[in-house]
């Protein structure tokens, strides 16, 4: 009986006592369609996630969120039911906030579930000492929103400390009846965030709650003094004149 019972349970969920069997792809499409359709007949604006393509994320940004939810191993039995919610275009609404993220997901039912993330504030230590590190390694707000910086300025985006949040730092609730801590509709606004933010990387500090502007301002201005005070050490790829004569011949 409990084999059978396990069997059940991988295609179905279980709520006070009863089975709902799970929905196709082609039936949550359709019901995401509907959903879509009649918000927009009432005026109301919907913002639904579009994955396109193999992967879910494309960009540095995108690509480090996914990673990150992927490294802890409280999430990882719901995450892939959740990467197919999502890529079926389930995923009907989803907008960042300062440290919320709102969104709605079709499920068996014809009414979307509401679903809501938090994301606790970054520490300001930490957030003063990740501005500090760009200051010095990051050249351009252009550069550091597409992702191409040093590898170790990466790491330490990631790492303990870093600007990704932590599970301790991300609670969320659905309006669905599945027990789970986490259900699949979380799971597939939390990858749909991934999605946000290969749109608009600015959206990753809007929902860590750092004041972007301010963020820019002191990177840059850091990065100018770290350019001012070695403004006098001679760089070995400055050319004396005596060097010039002899590799020029004059």
């Amino acid at each position: 009986m409990p084999a059978i019972r396990k069997l059940r349970m991988s295609r179905s969920y279980w709520k006070t006592g009863e089975y709902y069997e799970q929905p196709t792809a082609e039936s949550l499409q359709k019901k995401a369609a509907s959903t879509i359709k009649k918000a927009e007949t009432k005026g109301r604006s919907m913002e639904p996630v579009i994955v396109t393509g193999r992967v879910i994320a494309k960009s540095w940004w995108g690509r480090a969120w996914c990673e990150n939810l992927e490294s802890y191993a409280d999430y990882e039995s719901r995450l892939d039911r959740g990467k197919r919610y999502l890529r079926t275009g389930a995923v009907v609404d989803l907008k960042i906030q300062k440290g919320k993220v709102s969104a709605k997901v079709q499920g068996r039912r014809a009414t979307p579930y509401n679903i809501e993330v938090r994301i606790s504030p970054l520490n300001e230590v930490h957030c003063q000492k990740i501005m500090a590190e760009c200051g010095k390694k990051v050249s351009s707000l252009d550069r550091l929103l597409k992702g191409d910086f040093p590898e170790n300025l990466k790491e330490s985006f990631l790492g303990v400390g870093g600007l990704f949040p932590t599970p301790k730092e991300i609670s969320f609730n659905c309006s669905c009846p599945d027990w789970a801590i986490m259900c699949k509709h979380v799971a597939a606004v939390l990858y749909g965030i991934a999605v946000r933010f290969d749109e608009n990387p600015l959206l990753f500090f809007e929902l860590r709650g750092i004041d972007v502007d301010r963020f820019i301002e002191v990177t840059l201005d850091n990065s100018v003094e770290n350019m001012l005070a070695n403004a006098d050490v001679k760089s070995s790829r400055i050319i004396e004149s005596e060097d010039w004569e002899k590799l020029f011949g004059v």
